[in-house]
């Protein structure tokens, strides 16, 4: 069984006595409890998860590596009337993560970045820009979004034809002169919306092009190296965003069987879950009304915080629906989940926003309403639109998504068409790519990456 298998067995959860560790952040104890428990003849999907547990709370300190006093010391460097005060509420709030790390509350890597992003007075304070045009309000006239949106509602869809740069490179102190290392790098995947794919180039040229209906569809190196390199892909593609007026859909209920399915760890029908389903279905005379329903539930409830990797969290969609926080990706899951708990087929598309000025990973929904066939949902960006106060995009988000897309996966938690045989930096998504040597996956902290837009073009 490749490694990274054992992630289907994460929710099956610890023993009692390491998962108190755990919580308190006993780490070290918590690791070698876990080994004790792996000499043991245990069942093998307890196995799988202990497996899993060891490697992730290794890694959990890296995502929460301040003290309270550190946290505060970096908001100050850019507003620095900042209070203890003010830092109390956001925590209180579950607008600044933190964990145990030895019995000491730590706080999370990225939460500063992530409140300058949904919270417009501290990135006025900070003089900090937004990146990213979903975050624009609803009184900044004229962006990119806008006018696609507009397009597609006056001519029934919208073209862009795209041309991308990627790269990643390993960092020079885990290089080591001859070292063996596969690399991944995400690449468009076609779709209804997505073609005349053109792979223009890629560096070294000895990459491995995945079939262009993989997955999860990558450019794969192997090589020994004898110098740390970049790898680099560049690659142009069409997207074309056709509108579909949810409003105006007259649905029927000759819903296909595929897609609709758990997929543990993180695709489950908890009771909770469950609970949740039924209580918003109540009444709906459709699926359709049942899918909108739980899009407003999500859209105009849920906050957004950037998270942590996702190798360390559990229960994704569930947690979701009980922290009312996420990003895209976690908004995505929890929307999923409960259409297909409700029996509407649902599948996962992932790759990044590609605007003009700005690349950044992105995840969203297709849904399957009979007899229209599959329409989009796009959870974060309508969580970003309520934010604004934009009530006609974050409609507009249910049934659509605009032409400023790359499509890389088209399914969750699936393997490369060249298996990485280590632990992946993320297990169930790619959007930066992927990085390993014969004895280990790198983690994101080992390597870095980019993408930028070199040209974006309407047709």
């Amino acid at each position: 069984m490749n490694i990274n298998e054992n992630f289907k067995y994460l929710n099956i959860g610890l023993p009692e006595d390491i998962l108190r560790h755990k919580m308190y952040g006993n780490f070290n104890e918590a690791i070698r409890l876990i080994d004790i428990k792996l000499k043991e003849d245990i069942p093998q999907a307890l196995r799988s998860c202990l497996i899993v547990q060891r490697e992730l709370i290794s890694r959990f300190h890296l995502d929460y590596p301040y003290s309270k006093a550190e946290a505060l010391a970096l908001v100050r460097e850019s507003i620095p009337d900042f209070s203890e005060e003010e830092f109390d509420a956001l925590v209180d709030k579950g607008a600044i993560g933190w964990v145990y790390s030895y019995g000491e509350i730590r706080y999370f890597n990225r939460f500063f970045a992530s409140l300058c992003k949904t919270n417009a007075d501290i990135a006025g304070r900070a003089g900090v820009a937004s990146q990213g045009v979903e975050s624009l309000k609803k009184t900044d006239k004229n962006t990119i979004l806008d006018e696609a949106i507009t397009d597609m509602k006056e001519n029934g869809f919208t073209t862009r034809r795209f041309k991308i740069k990627a790269g990643m490179k390993l960092k020079d102190e885990c290089f080591e002169k001859g070292m063996f290392i596969r690399a991944h790098l995400p690449i468009p995947a076609a779709c209804d919306e997505q073609s005349d794919i053109v792979i223009e180039e890629i560096y070294p040229e000895s990459g491995k092009i995945a079939p262009v209906d993989a997955p999860q569809r990558t450019v794969c190196w192997e090589e020994n190296m004898e110098e740390n390199h970049e790898f680099t892909v560049t690659y142009s593609y069409t997207y074309k965003s056709t509108y579909k007026d949810a409003e105006k859909i007259i649905p029927d209920e000759n819903q296909p069987s595929f897609f609709t399915e758990e997929k543990p760890p993180h695709i489950v029908f908890t009771p909770y879950i469950k609970e949740l389903v039924a209580t918003l279905s109540e009444g709906a005379e459709n699926n359709l009304e049942k899918a909108k329903r739980f899009y407003d539930f999500i859209t105009l409830n849920m906050k957004y915080n950037f998270m942590p990797a996702y190798f360390s969290l559990e229960n994704i969609a569930e947690n979701c629906a009980r922290n009312f926080t996420g990003d895209c990706g976690v908004f995505a899951l929890l929307f999923l989940t409960m259409c297909r708990c409700a029996g509407i087929p649902a599948k996962w598309e992932s790759g990044f926003d590609a605007e003009p000025e700005f690349c950044g990973g992105h995840d969203w929904v297709k849904f399957y309403i009979a007899p229209y066939g599959w329409i989009f949902a796009d959870t974060s960006y309508g969580v970003a639109a309520n934010r604004n106060e934009n009530e006609e995009r974050r409609k507009f988000y249910f049934g659509n998504i605009e032409p400023y897309r790359m499509v890389a996966n088209s399914d969750f938690q699936e393997e490369f068409t060249i298996p990485k045989e280590h632990w992946r930096a993320d297990p169930y998504d790619n959007q930066v790519g992927e990085m390993e040597t014969d004895t280990k996956g790198f983690s994101f902290n080992e390597y870095d990456r980019y993408k930028s837009t070199i040209e974006c073009i309407k047709l």
